[in-house]
């Protein structure tokens, strides 16, 4: 007999992507200041992606794809503390982006499927939102790495911006707000900006605009 989390894992996988994903955004500010662990945090997040992936697809060559890319990511991170070698941080949040963009897809084509919209695929719009958002917070990571002064802000603008600070410029970006106190300086970090606020702009108008008039009309025809 199935326990209850074994019965909500499987109905709901998405939903415990996205609890993973909002546990380790309030989890992160109470976390030491020290760079090293919270990039170890980072690393051990990415189990879950993988495995949410292979949930919502039970594709065996999707869910390889998913480790191939989050465990060399996850090596990269640990080996760059232990090691002490922070210049393969870059390396390995090129390789976290590119597991969150895979893992973003994954989730859109599940929800694209079929033309019912069950409470996992809900969670599963939520759950992409966010694993866009993380990439691209990579992504800014990554070219404020190799390309300096990418980034400024209104608080110290000389300084590299922190992840909480790229993350937030990541959110805001793809949710349309754009708070304007994180700003792109150099044509790289322009260029992921307008990247990502295409993707947030295609996002709302093909799938969640999708569920939301798959839902209507299955009310209306209940």
């Amino acid at each position: 007999m199935r326990k209850p989390w074994q019965i909500l894992l499987h109905r709901h996988p998405s939903a415990l992507l996205l609890a993973v994903q909002l546990l380790s955004l309030l989890l992160y500010p109470l976390l030491d200041e020290s760079p090293d662990d919270r990039a170890l945090f980072g690393a051990a997040t990415l189990v879950v992606v993988p495995l949410a992936v292979w949930v919502v697809n039970r594709s065996p060559a999707i869910n390889w794809v998913a480790w191939l890319l989050a465990l060399p990511a996850m090596g990269l991170s640990v080996a760059a503390i232990t090691r002490q070698e922070p210049q393969w941080l870059p390396w390995s949040s090129i390789l976290e982006a590119a597991l969150y963009f895979y893992a973003a897809g994954s989730l859109i084509r599940y929800m694209m499927d079929d033309h019912v919209v069950t409470a996992d695929e809900l969670f599963a719009a939520g759950a992409t939102f966010t694993l866009l958002a993380w990439g691209f917070a990579y992504a800014y990571f990554a070219c404020q790495a190799w390309v300096p002064g990418s980034f400024t802000g209104v608080v110290e603008p000389e300084r590299p911006r922190q992840w909480i600070e790229l993350l937030f410029l990541s959110f805001s970006t793809l949710s349309g707000v754009g708070n304007g106190d994180i700003l792109p300086l150099s044509s790289p970090a322009r260029v992921l900006v307008m990247l990502q606020q295409f993707a947030g702009v295609g996002y709302i108008a093909t799938v969640v605009s999708r569920l939301i008039a798959l839902t209507v009309t299955r009310r209306q025809w209940t």
